[in-house]
Protein backbone atom coordinates (compact mmCIF):
# COMPACT_ATOMS: atom_id res chain seq x y z
CA UNK A 1 0.00 0.00 0.00
CA UNK A 2 1.30 3.46 -0.89
CA UNK A 3 2.01 6.19 1.60
CA UNK A 4 -0.81 8.56 2.63
CA UNK A 5 0.76 12.00 2.40
CA UNK A 6 -2.35 13.67 3.84
CA UNK A 7 -1.50 12.32 7.30
CA UNK A 8 1.00 14.55 9.11
CA UNK A 9 2.27 11.79 11.40
CA UNK A 10 2.83 9.45 8.47
CA UNK A 11 4.79 12.15 6.62
CA UNK A 12 6.93 12.82 9.67
CA UNK A 13 7.93 9.15 9.79
CA UNK A 14 9.17 9.13 6.20
CA UNK A 15 12.92 8.73 5.82
CA UNK A 16 14.80 11.00 3.46
CA UNK A 17 15.64 9.30 0.16
CA UNK A 18 17.82 12.12 -1.19
CA UNK A 19 16.28 13.44 -4.38
CA UNK A 20 13.70 10.63 -4.60
CA UNK A 21 10.22 11.77 -3.48
CA UNK A 22 7.25 9.78 -2.20
CA UNK A 23 4.34 9.90 -4.65
CA UNK A 24 0.59 9.72 -4.08
CA UNK A 25 -1.82 9.27 -6.98
CA UNK A 26 -4.62 11.81 -7.00
CA UNK A 27 -6.24 10.65 -10.25
CA UNK A 28 -5.06 9.03 -13.50
CA UNK A 29 -2.06 11.00 -14.75
CA UNK A 30 -1.94 13.31 -11.73
CA UNK A 31 0.30 12.83 -8.68
CA UNK A 32 1.42 14.85 -5.70
CA UNK A 33 4.88 14.14 -4.28
CA UNK A 34 6.69 14.86 -1.05
CA UNK A 35 10.43 14.87 -0.50
CA UNK A 36 11.36 14.81 3.24
CA UNK A 37 14.23 17.04 4.30
CA UNK A 38 17.38 15.24 5.43
CA UNK A 39 18.11 18.17 7.77
CA UNK A 40 14.78 18.20 9.56
CA UNK A 41 13.12 20.94 7.51
CA UNK A 42 9.57 21.11 6.22
CA UNK A 43 10.31 19.06 3.12
CA UNK A 44 9.42 19.82 -0.50
CA UNK A 45 6.17 19.18 -2.38
CA UNK A 46 6.10 18.30 -6.07
CA UNK A 47 3.58 17.77 -8.83
CA UNK A 48 3.67 15.18 -11.60
CA UNK A 49 1.33 15.09 -14.57
CA UNK A 50 1.11 13.00 -17.71
CA UNK A 51 1.34 14.90 -20.99
CA UNK A 52 -0.65 13.04 -23.64
CA UNK A 53 0.78 15.11 -26.48
CA UNK A 54 4.37 14.39 -25.46
CA UNK A 55 3.59 10.87 -24.16
CA UNK A 56 5.60 11.51 -21.01
CA UNK A 57 5.44 12.95 -17.51
CA UNK A 58 5.97 16.58 -16.54
CA UNK A 59 7.27 17.63 -13.14
CA UNK A 60 7.05 20.77 -11.07
CA UNK A 61 8.47 21.79 -7.68
CA UNK A 62 5.56 23.25 -5.71
CA UNK A 63 7.46 24.55 -2.66
CA UNK A 64 7.71 23.63 1.01
CA UNK A 65 4.72 25.62 2.34
CA UNK A 66 6.71 26.04 5.57
CA UNK A 67 4.69 29.16 6.45
CA UNK A 68 1.52 27.05 6.65
CA UNK A 69 0.47 24.67 9.45
CA UNK A 70 1.53 21.06 8.84
CA UNK A 71 -2.11 19.97 8.77
CA UNK A 72 -2.86 22.28 5.82
CA UNK A 73 0.17 21.59 3.60
CA UNK A 74 -1.18 18.50 1.86
CA UNK A 75 -4.39 20.25 0.81
CA UNK A 76 -2.39 23.18 -0.58
CA UNK A 77 0.05 20.88 -2.39
CA UNK A 78 -2.84 18.76 -3.73
CA UNK A 79 -4.54 21.85 -5.13
CA UNK A 80 -1.29 23.04 -6.72
CA UNK A 81 -0.57 19.60 -8.21
CA UNK A 82 -4.07 19.38 -9.70
CA UNK A 83 -3.75 22.88 -11.15
CA UNK A 84 -0.42 21.89 -12.70
CA UNK A 85 -2.01 18.75 -14.18
CA UNK A 86 -4.81 20.81 -15.72
CA UNK A 87 -2.24 23.16 -17.23
CA UNK A 88 -0.36 20.21 -18.71
CA UNK A 89 -3.55 18.68 -20.09
CA UNK A 90 -4.47 21.96 -21.77
CA UNK A 91 -1.06 22.19 -23.42
CA UNK A 92 0.00 25.20 -21.41
CA UNK A 93 3.46 23.82 -20.53
CA UNK A 94 6.25 24.64 -22.97
CA UNK A 95 8.41 21.74 -24.10
CA UNK A 96 11.62 22.01 -22.06
CA UNK A 97 13.42 19.23 -23.87
CA UNK A 98 13.26 16.93 -20.84
CA UNK A 99 10.36 14.72 -21.89
CA UNK A 100 10.31 11.55 -19.83
CA UNK A 101 8.43 8.92 -21.74
CA UNK A 102 10.41 5.68 -21.51
CA UNK A 103 12.55 3.84 -19.00
CA UNK A 104 15.61 5.05 -20.88
CA UNK A 105 14.41 8.66 -20.59
CA UNK A 106 14.02 8.27 -16.83
CA UNK A 107 17.55 6.90 -16.50
CA UNK A 108 19.06 9.66 -18.65
CA UNK A 109 17.30 12.33 -16.61
CA UNK A 110 18.51 10.78 -13.35
CA UNK A 111 22.10 10.39 -14.57
CA UNK A 112 22.53 13.92 -15.96
CA UNK A 113 24.89 14.94 -13.15
CA UNK A 114 25.98 11.44 -12.12
CA UNK A 115 28.84 10.23 -14.31
CA UNK A 116 29.19 6.84 -12.62
CA UNK A 117 25.48 6.10 -12.93
CA UNK A 118 25.47 7.27 -16.55
CA UNK A 119 28.23 4.77 -17.34
CA UNK A 120 26.30 2.03 -15.54
CA UNK A 121 23.15 2.76 -17.54
CA UNK A 122 25.12 2.77 -20.80
CA UNK A 123 26.28 -0.76 -20.05
CA UNK A 124 23.08 -2.31 -18.75
CA UNK A 125 20.02 -0.23 -19.67
CA UNK A 126 20.26 1.84 -22.84
CA UNK A 127 21.18 -1.10 -25.05
CA UNK A 128 18.60 -3.38 -23.39
CA UNK A 129 15.01 -3.78 -24.64
CA UNK A 130 13.69 -2.33 -21.39
CA UNK A 131 15.02 1.13 -22.30
CA UNK A 132 12.28 1.53 -24.92
CA UNK A 133 9.42 0.47 -22.65
CA UNK A 134 6.93 3.27 -21.95
CA UNK A 135 6.85 4.15 -18.27
CA UNK A 136 3.06 4.08 -18.27
CA UNK A 137 3.17 0.47 -19.50
CA UNK A 138 6.06 -0.84 -17.43
CA UNK A 139 5.23 -4.21 -15.89
CA UNK A 140 6.76 -6.41 -13.21
CA UNK A 141 7.50 -9.18 -15.72
CA UNK A 142 9.50 -6.79 -17.93
CA UNK A 143 11.65 -5.66 -15.01
CA UNK A 144 12.12 -9.27 -13.88
CA UNK A 145 13.33 -10.19 -17.37
CA UNK A 146 15.82 -7.30 -17.29
CA UNK A 147 16.96 -8.48 -13.86
CA UNK A 148 17.67 -11.96 -15.27
CA UNK A 149 19.61 -10.54 -18.21
CA UNK A 150 21.64 -8.37 -15.83
CA UNK A 151 22.56 -11.37 -13.68
CA UNK A 152 23.68 -13.31 -16.76
CA UNK A 153 25.93 -10.47 -17.97
CA UNK A 154 29.56 -11.03 -16.92
CA UNK A 155 31.50 -8.25 -15.18
CA UNK A 156 34.49 -6.81 -16.96
CA UNK A 157 37.69 -7.30 -14.99
CA UNK A 158 39.74 -5.35 -17.52
CA UNK A 159 38.68 -2.71 -20.02
CA UNK A 160 41.96 -2.57 -21.86
CA UNK A 161 41.64 -1.52 -25.48
CA UNK A 162 44.05 -4.20 -26.65
CA UNK A 163 43.64 -7.94 -26.31
CA UNK A 164 40.64 -10.00 -25.31
CA UNK A 165 38.48 -8.53 -22.53
CA UNK A 166 38.79 -10.31 -19.20
CA UNK A 167 35.47 -11.07 -17.49
CA UNK A 168 34.10 -12.92 -14.50
CA UNK A 169 30.61 -13.92 -13.36
CA UNK A 170 28.69 -10.98 -11.93
CA UNK A 171 28.64 -11.13 -8.13
CA UNK A 172 25.43 -10.81 -6.15
CA UNK A 173 26.76 -7.62 -4.54
CA UNK A 174 27.36 -6.08 -7.98
CA UNK A 175 23.85 -7.04 -9.08
CA UNK A 176 22.47 -5.33 -5.97
CA UNK A 177 24.36 -2.12 -6.76
CA UNK A 178 23.17 -2.11 -10.37
CA UNK A 179 19.55 -2.74 -9.33
CA UNK A 180 19.64 -0.08 -6.61
CA UNK A 181 20.60 2.69 -9.03
CA UNK A 182 18.02 1.53 -11.58
CA UNK A 183 15.29 1.41 -8.94
CA UNK A 184 16.16 4.89 -7.68
CA UNK A 185 16.00 6.34 -11.19
CA UNK A 186 12.55 4.83 -11.78
CA UNK A 187 11.24 5.77 -8.34
CA UNK A 188 11.78 9.43 -9.16
CA UNK A 189 9.11 9.27 -11.84
CA UNK A 190 6.98 6.23 -11.00
CA UNK A 191 4.77 5.49 -8.04
CA UNK A 192 5.26 2.05 -6.53
CA UNK A 193 2.85 -0.50 -7.92
CA UNK A 194 0.38 -2.47 -5.83
CA UNK A 195 2.19 -5.46 -4.26
CA UNK A 196 1.89 -8.84 -5.95
CA UNK A 197 0.50 -7.40 -9.17
CA UNK A 198 1.96 -6.76 -12.64
CA UNK A 199 2.05 -3.07 -11.71
CA UNK A 200 4.59 -3.78 -8.95
CA UNK A 201 7.61 -2.96 -11.13
CA UNK A 202 9.69 -2.42 -7.98
CA UNK A 203 9.45 -5.98 -6.62
CA UNK A 204 12.02 -7.67 -8.93
CA UNK A 205 14.51 -4.99 -7.86
CA UNK A 206 14.56 -5.92 -4.19
CA UNK A 207 18.16 -6.46 -3.00
CA UNK A 208 19.46 -9.98 -2.73
CA UNK A 209 19.96 -10.91 0.90
CA UNK A 210 23.42 -11.79 2.22
CA UNK A 211 24.97 -10.76 -1.11
CA UNK A 212 27.93 -8.92 0.38
CA UNK A 213 30.74 -11.22 1.45
CA UNK A 214 33.06 -10.27 4.26
CA UNK A 215 36.51 -9.31 3.05
CA UNK A 216 38.99 -11.65 4.67
CA UNK A 217 42.32 -10.84 3.05
CA UNK A 218 44.21 -8.71 5.54
CA UNK A 219 47.78 -7.44 5.30
CA UNK A 220 49.49 -6.64 8.57
CA UNK A 221 51.86 -3.69 8.84
CA UNK A 222 54.95 -5.71 8.06
CA UNK A 223 53.32 -7.02 4.89
CA UNK A 224 52.30 -3.52 3.86
CA UNK A 225 55.84 -2.28 4.44
CA UNK A 226 57.11 -5.12 2.25
CA UNK A 227 54.66 -4.08 -0.46
CA UNK A 228 55.89 -0.48 -0.33
CA UNK A 229 59.49 -1.63 -0.58
CA UNK A 230 58.75 -3.49 -3.81
CA UNK A 231 56.35 -1.08 -5.50
CA UNK A 232 57.67 1.18 -8.28
CA UNK A 233 58.75 4.74 -7.48
CA UNK A 234 56.01 6.04 -9.76
CA UNK A 235 53.24 4.30 -7.80
CA UNK A 236 54.77 4.58 -4.32
CA UNK A 237 53.07 7.84 -3.19
CA UNK A 238 49.66 6.58 -4.33
CA UNK A 239 50.06 3.17 -2.67
CA UNK A 240 51.52 4.68 0.53
CA UNK A 241 48.45 6.89 0.86
CA UNK A 242 46.21 3.82 0.63
CA UNK A 243 48.24 2.34 3.50
CA UNK A 244 47.81 5.48 5.62
CA UNK A 245 44.17 6.42 5.02
CA UNK A 246 41.06 4.14 4.81
CA UNK A 247 39.92 5.58 1.49
CA UNK A 248 38.72 3.90 -1.69
CA UNK A 249 41.41 3.75 -4.38
CA UNK A 250 39.17 5.59 -6.82
CA UNK A 251 38.61 8.43 -4.35
CA UNK A 252 42.38 8.83 -3.85
CA UNK A 253 43.00 8.75 -7.60
CA UNK A 254 40.41 11.53 -8.12
CA UNK A 255 42.03 13.95 -5.64
CA UNK A 256 43.44 17.22 -6.94
CA UNK A 257 46.07 19.50 -5.44
CA UNK A 258 43.34 21.88 -4.25
CA UNK A 259 41.72 19.12 -2.18
CA UNK A 260 44.46 19.22 0.45
CA UNK A 261 44.75 22.18 2.83
CA UNK A 262 48.31 22.18 4.12
CA UNK A 263 47.53 24.79 6.76
CA UNK A 264 44.72 22.85 8.48
CA UNK A 265 45.82 19.35 7.40
CA UNK A 266 42.35 18.73 6.02
CA UNK A 267 41.63 16.63 2.97
CA UNK A 268 38.44 17.06 0.93
CA UNK A 269 37.21 13.89 -0.72
CA UNK A 270 34.98 14.75 -3.64
CA UNK A 271 34.44 11.97 -6.14
CA UNK A 272 33.62 8.85 -4.18
CA UNK A 273 31.10 6.04 -4.04
CA UNK A 274 29.25 7.78 -1.20
CA UNK A 275 28.39 10.61 -3.58
CA UNK A 276 28.91 13.35 -0.99
CA UNK A 277 31.91 15.62 -0.50
CA UNK A 278 33.44 15.27 2.92
CA UNK A 279 36.45 16.68 4.77
CA UNK A 280 38.71 14.69 7.05
CA UNK A 281 41.62 15.67 9.24
CA UNK A 282 44.67 13.57 8.35
CA UNK A 283 47.55 12.57 10.69
CA UNK A 284 50.95 14.23 10.41
CA UNK A 285 52.57 11.42 8.42
CA UNK A 286 49.83 11.48 5.79
CA UNK A 287 49.77 15.29 5.81
CA UNK A 288 53.49 15.41 5.00
CA UNK A 289 53.01 13.00 2.11
CA UNK A 290 50.05 14.94 0.71
CA UNK A 291 51.86 18.26 1.06
CA UNK A 292 54.79 16.91 -0.94
CA UNK A 293 52.44 15.69 -3.68
CA UNK A 294 50.63 19.04 -3.86
CA UNK A 295 53.79 21.16 -3.96
CA UNK A 296 54.15 23.38 -7.06
CA UNK A 297 51.04 21.89 -8.70
CA UNK A 298 48.12 23.82 -10.14
CA UNK A 299 44.93 23.51 -8.03
CA UNK A 300 43.23 21.33 -10.65
CA UNK A 301 46.21 19.02 -11.21
CA UNK A 302 45.94 15.40 -10.00
CA UNK A 303 47.35 15.10 -6.51
CA UNK A 304 48.83 11.73 -7.49
CA UNK A 305 50.26 11.76 -11.00
CA UNK A 306 51.63 9.01 -13.14
CA UNK A 307 54.81 9.57 -15.09
CA UNK A 308 52.80 10.89 -18.06
CA UNK A 309 51.02 13.48 -15.91
CA UNK A 310 47.71 11.64 -15.89
CA UNK A 311 45.89 10.46 -12.75
CA UNK A 312 45.83 6.84 -11.66
CA UNK A 313 42.86 4.61 -12.48
CA UNK A 314 41.85 1.00 -11.99
CA UNK A 315 43.61 -0.15 -15.13
CA UNK A 316 46.93 1.51 -14.21
CA UNK A 317 47.23 1.06 -10.45
CA UNK A 318 46.56 -2.69 -10.41
CA UNK A 319 49.66 -3.55 -12.46
CA UNK A 320 52.32 -2.08 -10.10
CA UNK A 321 50.44 -3.33 -7.04
CA UNK A 322 50.17 -6.86 -8.42
CA UNK A 323 53.85 -6.87 -9.38
CA UNK A 324 54.92 -5.59 -5.96
CA UNK A 325 52.69 -8.13 -4.19
CA UNK A 326 54.30 -10.95 -6.13
CA UNK A 327 57.82 -9.66 -5.44
CA UNK A 328 57.01 -9.29 -1.73
CA UNK A 329 55.49 -12.82 -1.65
CA UNK A 330 52.16 -11.54 -0.39
CA UNK A 331 48.93 -13.60 -0.55
CA UNK A 332 47.32 -14.12 -3.93
CA UNK A 333 44.49 -11.67 -4.46
CA UNK A 334 46.22 -8.67 -2.93
CA UNK A 335 44.73 -5.55 -4.53
CA UNK A 336 44.45 -1.83 -3.90
CA UNK A 337 41.19 -2.47 -2.07
CA UNK A 338 43.00 -4.90 0.26
CA UNK A 339 44.89 -1.90 1.63
CA UNK A 340 41.65 -0.07 2.46
CA UNK A 341 40.28 -3.16 4.19
CA UNK A 342 43.52 -3.62 6.15
CA UNK A 343 43.57 0.01 7.30
CA UNK A 344 39.94 -0.10 8.43
CA UNK A 345 40.64 -3.36 10.25
CA UNK A 346 43.48 -1.72 12.19
CA UNK A 347 41.28 1.25 13.15
CA UNK A 348 38.50 -1.03 14.41
CA UNK A 349 40.94 -3.22 16.34
CA UNK A 350 42.43 -0.09 17.91
CA UNK A 351 39.05 0.75 19.41
CA UNK A 352 38.09 3.77 17.29
CA UNK A 353 34.29 4.27 17.30
CA UNK A 354 32.62 2.58 14.34
CA UNK A 355 30.70 5.73 13.45
CA UNK A 356 33.93 7.72 13.28
CA UNK A 357 35.54 5.09 11.06
CA UNK A 358 32.47 5.12 8.81
CA UNK A 359 32.64 8.89 8.43
CA UNK A 360 36.36 8.87 7.62
CA UNK A 361 36.16 5.99 5.15
CA UNK A 362 33.03 7.25 3.40
CA UNK A 363 30.64 4.42 4.15
CA UNK A 364 27.78 3.76 6.55
CA UNK A 365 28.08 2.66 10.16
CA UNK A 366 25.86 -0.27 9.19
CA UNK A 367 28.41 -1.49 6.65
CA UNK A 368 31.27 -1.10 9.12
CA UNK A 369 29.28 -3.05 11.70
CA UNK A 370 28.42 -5.75 9.17
CA UNK A 371 32.00 -6.31 8.02
CA UNK A 372 34.07 -5.35 11.05
CA UNK A 373 31.74 -5.48 14.04
CA UNK A 374 33.18 -8.83 15.13
CA UNK A 375 36.59 -7.18 15.52
CA UNK A 376 35.15 -4.44 17.69
CA UNK A 377 33.47 -7.03 19.88
CA UNK A 378 36.71 -9.01 20.16
CA UNK A 379 38.55 -5.82 21.21
CA UNK A 380 35.87 -5.14 23.81
CA UNK A 381 36.19 -8.67 25.23
CA UNK A 382 39.96 -8.20 25.55
CA UNK A 383 39.43 -4.87 27.28
CA UNK A 384 36.98 -6.44 29.73
CA UNK A 385 39.42 -9.26 30.40
CA UNK A 386 41.98 -6.65 31.38
CA UNK A 387 39.62 -5.40 34.06
CA UNK A 388 39.56 -8.75 35.87
CA UNK A 389 40.73 -8.50 39.47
Amino acid sequence: MGVDLSRVKEREKLASRGSVPYWQRLRPGCFVGFRPSAKGGAGTWLGRAYDEEQSGYRFKALGDFADKPSSERFAIAKQAAEAFAVEVERGGIADDGDKIETVGDACRQFAKSRDDDAARFRRYVYSDPIAKVKLAKLRRSQVAAWRQRLGATPSLVSRRKEGEPVTRPRSLATINRDMAVFRTALARVLALGAPNTEAAWQEPLKPIKNAVKRRTLYLNRDQRRALLEKVSDEAAPFVRTLCLLPLRPGAVAALTAADFDKRTKELTIGKDKSGHRRRILVPDVAAGLLATQAKDKLPTAPLFMRGNGKPWDKETWKVPIASAATAAKLPTGTTAYTLRHSTITDLVSAGLPLLTIAQISGTSAEMIERHYGHLARDAAVEALAGLAL
